[in-house]
């Protein structure tokens, strides 16, 4: 890693410090999924951040309760457990995998490594900005390619952009907040063609929403020794992401220089979580019957009162409202029904979760109301 200077290893201290004030989102039974209450107000529809109420599993719940008798231990022994773990689910080795507090901090990290005293990243705009927004902080270049007319990554384009100044092209698949994907005849030979010439990073955070047949992982570039690292997150369909874990899936190489800069990393009840919801196909199964039915209803809703969508393999649904969205929030908000953050330069379009039956039924009340 490149030497840090006195002004970036403030910044560091900094940042880390931060994380410890974010309070993690309270949790909801996961067999109702209710709306969460808070004092001195209606209840709230959280459709804002992409989560899955109905998690964790009892399953998850309890292993995470057995797994108190060895809070008192440091993780990493466990962390050898899981890494061995999603290895073999992944198809990898051990040494290939790199476990972090959820995904975002296998973001930062890799945006730390390759962004460090400047160079170049690429990316598709707008997109998650985790890794580039750090990457920012520390030098990095971020080289914004806008969306296609369909709302999809631009893959000529970003592929002329690469020059011998770029470090990393990153593409978030399927792709937050649009909700699209990249045709698989085309991703394969977009991620292996251009990892000859920097590192690719594939954001797979969503992946387990893609109901297309025989759509393929990058993960089997990385099987190939190919510059190319994957990140994927216990957050989503597993409704983890209170919990904060996930990992990275890259070249042991690659692994071992991203994991030197992962800071926080993840305690011992996520290790213990994880593990059990790897093995918990009822619930994973459960997820994702409940977001395609919570989809159906959005689409459902948003054809009522004739407005835009894209079709969205993930669990949200990002639609054109025609309006400025900060004031579609504050509306929506008032209404009881908290909705995507602004994704510029898309600000008169909006984000929303599929959360729970509840939850989505009053955002297409609210919705309709604003609407009509």
């Amino acid at each position: 890693m490149k030497q840090l200077n006195r002004r970036n290893w403030l910044r560091l201290a900094g940042l880390a410090g931060s994380a410890t004030l974010v309070t993690p989102p309270s949790i909801s039974d996961w067999k109702t999924a209710k709306s969460t209450t808070v004092p001195g107000q209606d209840v709230i529809a959280r459709l804002s951040s992409n989560e899955n109420p109905f998690g964790p599993s009892e399953k998850v719940r309890q292993a995470m309760i057995d797994g108190f008798e060895e809070a008192c231990r440091y993780p990493y022994g466990k962390q050898r457990e899981l890494s061995k773990l999603l290895a073999e689910k992944e198809g990898v080795q051990p040494e290939e995998i790199v476990i972090t507090g959820g995904s975002t901090e296998g973001l930062k990290a890799t945006g730390l490594t390759f962004g460090l005293g400047g160079g170049e990243i690429i990316s598709a705009d707008p997109t998650y900005l985790s890794l580039l927004s750090y990457a920012s902080q520390f030098g990095a270049f971020i080289n914004k390619v806008p969306l296609n007319d369909k709302l999809e990554h631009d893959l000529d384009e970003m592929a002329k952009r690469v020059s011998n100044d770029t470090k990393l092209v990153f593409v978030c698949n399927p792709n937050n907040p649009s909700g699209t994907i990249i045709p698989k005849d085309k991703l394969t030979d977009f991620c292996e063609s251009v990892s000859r010439q920097a590192i690719v990073f594939s954001d797979e955070a969503y992946g387990d929403y893609i109901t297309e047949p025989d759509y393929p992982s990058m993960v089997s570039l990385v099987k190939k020794g190919a510059n190319v690292v994957v990140s994927r997150t216990f957050s989503k369909v597993y409704g983890l992401a209170g919990v904060r874990i996930g990992y990275l899936i890259a070249r042991a190489d690659l692994a071992q220089r991203i994991s030197e800069n992962v800071m926080a990393r993840t305690n011992m009840l996520a290790l213990f979580a994880a593990e059990a919801a790897l093995k918990d196909d009822a619930f994973y199964q459960m997820s994702l019957k409940k977001n395609t039915e919570a989809k159906e209803h959005i689409y459902g809703v948003l054809d009522q009162a004739g407005l835009k969508y894209v079709p969205s393999h993930t669990n949200f649904v990002f639609f054109h409202t025609g309006r400025p969205i900060g004031d579609v929030i504050s509306a929506m908000s008032e209404k009881g029904v908290r909705i995507g953050r602004p994704f510029p330069p898309l600000t008169d379009w909006c984000r929303i979760s599929t959360g729970s039956m509840d939850d989505v039924e009053k955002f297409g009340e609210a919705l309709i109301d604003l609407f009509a």
